[in-house]
């Protein structure tokens, strides 16, 4: 029987289920991004997909709608194994995709479930004793989980790998390589990444059979909707800054990345006691104290959350209109991905950075990375002495680095 579409939807032309559709209206999906319009007829199309599409971009549902209308058809898998198989660099974008995933297939009949590091294994081994149509998971916990015989791969028939730019930068590598060997050599799969590095095209040639390929504003390092600034200030006087810059702000919500673990926690407790409500999110938290601490953020029960940048990729937070870099991160490309979890599909943000004489190298390396001079705002009371040097703008393209060795740890 031939499904009733909804015609007034522009997503009608992506040939998206009935159910879909209704999900979509739930969701308040009005249109398709650009991604969206280019990756689901190509997974439709049972083609490989290679696609480069920035943070906010609405890559998630891209993957997500046509997998789900694709397996609502064929046999029902059978115990630990699954038919789709998503692997995320982090827990808490693993958890989100998941969460997308039970949003969009509200109206389909199948059964997903999410595995991560920080959680007890034995409940994860039961979830999967059934057996599941889609299987979140990262890599470090997968492996765990099958090593265990808790998963199995002879029913696979789709592959994503989201963000695996972030996974090799992670250091994910030997992992990624030895879920490989697992896999049957007969199935679709679809692998997402915010750059087309080299890095990624080998690991692309490896895992992807004649793919279609697709960019989406790949060369846009920065997101055109995103206000920047520089703050020059000593680092003793950073913590002192951000606590007066926020009594002088609109009660909203803000994300600050400071470099460590500890620079969170401690940043977190100062501000506290100046009566700014903070909470910090970071590795060494539990995972369930990282669940309460993002949903206190998301409901407004706290103004700032300090993250380390395990969040800068993993975190979806609706209406974010301010990212501060309390600290510049170590590598240059994840002040790209910390950024952009403002101005988020095409909305307006504020991106502001404290920067100190010893960071002012990172600064350039940014600035070279994005092709711009980010304007600086002077604070009274909190100038350099001496003043941080003047930008000197090096278009020069960076040379390719190879991928992080693999480290142990639990994802």
């Amino acid at each position: 029987m031939i499904e009733k579409r909804d015609m007034s939807s522009p997503f009608t032309e992506l040939n998206l289920s009935e159910d879909l559709m209704r999900a979509l209206k739930l969701c308040s999906y009005e249109e398709p991004s650009p991604i969206q319009l280019q990756t689901i007829p190509a997974v439709f199309s049972g083609r490989d997909v290679l696609a480069a599409s920035r943070t906010g971009t609405g890559k998630t549902a891209a993957y997500a709608l046509p997998v789900l209308d694709l397996l609502r058809e064929g046999k029902k898998p059978r115990g630990n194994a699954m038919r789709a198989l998503i692997l995320a660099p982090t827990r808490e974008l693993a958890a989100q995709i998941y969460e997308s995933l039970i949003s969009y297939g509200r109206f389909h009949n199948l059964k997903s479930t999410v595995v991560y590091g920080g959680m007890k294994i034995n409940p994860q081994m039961k979830r999967m004793a059934g057996g599941k149509d889609i299987l979140v998971a990262t890599p470090g916990r997968l492996l765990d989980l099958h090593r265990q015989n808790a998963v199995r791969f002879s029913d696979l028939e789709i592959l994503i790998i989201d963000e695996a730019d972030r996974i090799l930068n992670l250091g994910f590598s030997e992992e990624i390589q030895e879920i490989l060997k697992l896999l049957p050599s007969k199935r679709q799969t679809l692998m997402f990444t915010a750059t087309f590095s080299d890095e990624v095209r080998e690991l692309a040639r490896r895992f992807v059979k004649n793919p279609v390929e697709l960019s989406v504003n790949p060369g846009e390092m920065t997101v055109e909707s995103i206000t920047q600034w520089v703050y020059p200030v000593e680092m003793l006087k950073k913590t002192a800054l951000l606590a007066a810059l926020v009594r002088e702000m609109p009660r909203e919500k803000i994300l600050v990345f400071t470099k460590t673990k500890n620079r969170a926690d401690h940043l977190a407790g100062k501000l506290e006691k100046a009566g700014i409500r903070a909470v910090a999110i970071h590795g060494d938290k539990s995972q369930g104290n990282r669940t309460r601490s993002l949903e206190q953020f998301k409901s407004g029960r706290v103004e700032i959350l300090v993250a380390t940048d395990l969040a800068a990729r993993g975190l979806d937070i609706e209406n974010l209109p301010l990212v501060v870099n309390f600290d510049l991160p170590h590598l240059k490309e994840d002040y790209i991905h910390r950024i952009g979890r403002t101005g988020r599909a095409g909305a307006p943000g504020k991106a502001i950075s404290f920067v100190c004489a010893e960071e002012f190298q990172k600064l350039a390396e940014i600035e070279r990375l994005t092709g711009q001079v980010i304007d600086r705002i002077e604070v009274p009371g909190f100038e350099m002495d001496p003043p941080l040097p003047p930008s000197k703008l090096d278009l020069r393209p960076f040379k390719a680095k190879k991928p992080k060795k693999n480290r142990k740890k639990a994802t």
